[in-house]
């Protein structure tokens, strides 16, 4: 049977709304979930794109998470988490791909303004748009005229 779930945001209202009366902290394979219960419902943290169970790998993450959003007191079920399991061990192979397309980014982005200060800095007269267009416009034509 798959649990019901809720999402981040929904969880955070309820919480600000101070309507969920307990919170549940699971050990499973690959980390740790969290399920909350207001009224007669028991709802699983989902992740935000996938909508599957939302998984911490570490505990203090979890904690951190549920501090931020205003849970404060919460039970700890450790019966099904193994360190151990080999299962538990996730690998990133993305990361690599991640961390090149960051560094690339922040590359650009130091070219970038880099760019626009030299166009800032420029002592050269300002021009107005409408004579750039003009200039433009008299360029298209020039090449339109070249082609018929």
């Amino acid at each position: 049977m798959t649990p019901q779930t809720i999402d981040h945001s929904t969880l955070l209202k309820l919480t600000q709304a101070g309507v969920v009366q307990s919170a549940h902290v699971v050990g499973k394979a690959g980390g740790w979930g969290v399920s909350v219960r207001y009224g007669k419902k028991e709802l699983a943290l989902e992740t935000q794109r996938s909508h599957q169970l939302r998984l911490f790998r570490k505990l203090e993450t979890l904690v951190q998470y549920l501090k931020d959003i205003g849970i404060f007191r919460f039970d700890i079920d450790t019966m099904n988490y193994d360190p151990t399991n080999p299962e538990t061990v996730r690998t990133r192979p993305d990361s690599a791909a991640k961390m090149k397309n960051a560094h690339e980014a922040a590359a650009y982005d130091t070219w970038l303004k880099s760019e626009i200060q030299q166009a800032i800095d420029d002592p050269r007269p300002n021009l107005e748009h409408d004579d750039v267009m003009r200039e433009l416009d008299e360029h298209i034509a020039a090449i339109k005229a070249r082609k018929a």
